[in-house]
């Protein structure tokens, strides 16, 4: 029971059984974060990091040693070639689009092999406000998901064999089906090499990373792209994103972020070298506690009578749940109630706002050290049907289990969900 927190007896008893449901899930989400710990400890000894390279420089950056150790750590963290890790890269989104004007050029084709991307990519390939892919000249195409959400792998032979690049989006975004595991990227990267063995394979790896013990490029994608205010950031890198994969094309990307022919080998780290070698470290345990608390959300969610996605069961591959709430009403409760249990701005009552890049209104939970770092507790919702949440992120479980029971008290309290009264 909570020692500081008012929360309705019957909802901890309930949490109590929701752990207990998920009792084999934590276990074999803690050995995948042990295995997973001694890979990334097993990367930095292997690369001989040192205080040196906790250092930053000024100005162009030439010579950046702690940079370049930083990438070298990350490829092999990643089982790429090659990394580009950068707190230049503001986003995920701006990483995966400096990768795509990185590799595509006019007359190309991209192939989305997982339907239509998240909402602000939407903007970078096809967008009218000026510079998207498709105005420079790139085609693009998509195979769109099954009724089912699984992918069409019965379209890839016929649709990848004139592709330049097949692009693989490995979590769900704002939709309900089923993030892709490890096995089913290996497939379809097989899938595209059979009728296609020059393209090249992109994931967007967001919200993935260490969560399974294999990363795509060991199964053959070509470049996986992601951001370090999720998973391999480690709740401490202040900003960054990564491009990691084949050495070729890492260094092509390069050239769209900095100028052709200097690439990597300019760039300063000014001070975030420590943050980001020291959150890449934390990572993996900080990715364990973020599954944890997803798969008890589901679990919990679950036993008061909502769809949750995945199931508290089922096998995981990113650190998401989203949860079927049904009404605008249970959104805004349910973030109110997320916003509350957060370490900064607790006090703030979040509101649905027109964000940039989505096409409805869209309420954020996110009181965290870090601004919309997603591996602290957040929840975010498009304002639409079906009326989900996407839960993700918490540093630590027993916080972010916290976080979530305040969802529920709060939704408790506004009348949206209701308890057997005690007899």
């Amino acid at each position: 029971m909570s020692c500081y927190f008012n929360i309705d007896k019957r909802l901890e008893e309930l949490a109590l059984k929701a752990e207990n449901n998920a009792s084999e899930a934590f276990a074999r989400i803690e050995t995948t974060g042990r295995c997973n710990s001694e890979k990334v400890l097993k990367a930095f000894i292997d690369n001989r990091v040192g205080e040196l390279h906790l250092k930053g420089t000024t100005g162009y950056g030439y010579g950046d040693d702690g940079r370049d150790k930083l990438d070298a750590v990350f490829a092999q963290v990643l089982g790429a070639e090659d990394a580009l890790v950068r707190h230049t890269f503001v986003n995920g989104t701006h990483a995966i689009s400096t990768a795509l004007f990185g590799v595509l050029r006019p007359g190309d084709l991209m192939l989305s092999l997982t339907g239509k991307p998240y909402d602000t990519l939407q903007e970078v390939i096809f967008g009218e406000k000026g510079g998207s892919l498709t105005e420079f000249g790139v085609k693009y195409d998509q195979i769109d998901l099954l009724p089912d959400g699984t992918v069409n792998f019965g379209l890839i032979s016929e649709r990848a064999k004139a592709c330049k690049v097949a692009y693989i989006q490995r979590s769900r975004g704002y939709s309900l089906r089923p993030s892709l595991t490890i096995s089913e990227i290996s497939e379809m990267v097989d899938a595209v090499r059979l009728v296609n063995p020059e393209a090249i394979i992109m994931v967007d790896n967001c919200y993935g990373e260490l969560v399974e013990r294999v990363e795509p490029c060991e199964v053959g994608a070509d470049l996986i792209i992601g951001s370090l205010i999720k998973n391999l950031g480690g709740g401490i890198a202040e900003t960054g994103g990564y491009i990691a994969g084949k050495k070729e094309l890492v260094e092509l990307c390069s050239y769209r972020l900095t100028t052709v022919g200097t690439g990597k080998e300019v760039g300063c780290s000014l001070n975030q070298n420590r943050g980001m070698f020291m959150g890449l470290f934390n990572a993996p345990n900080v990715v364990m506690n973020a599954v944890k608390t997803a798969t008890f959300a589901s679990a919990f969610f679950s036993l008061l009578g909502f769809e949750a996605y995945p199931s508290y069961n089922e096998y995981r591959t990113d650190i998401i749940t989203a949860l079927k709430l049904g009404s605008r009403k249970a959104l805004i409760a349910f973030c109110e109630g997320i916003q509350s249990g957060s370490p900064i701005d607790s006090f703030v009552s979040p509101e649905p706002w027109d964000m940039p890049g989505y096409d409805s209104q869209v309420i954020m939970a996110a009181g965290a050290f870090t601004m919309g770092a997603s591996i602290e507790l957040s929840a975010d919702a498009p304002l639409r049907e079906p009326f989900a949440v996407w839960l993700q992120g918490g540093i630590t479980y027993d916080t972010g289990r916290m976080g979530v029971l305040l969802a529920a008290q709060r939704m408790l309290d506004k009348g949206i969900i209701t308890l057997d009264t005690e007899e």
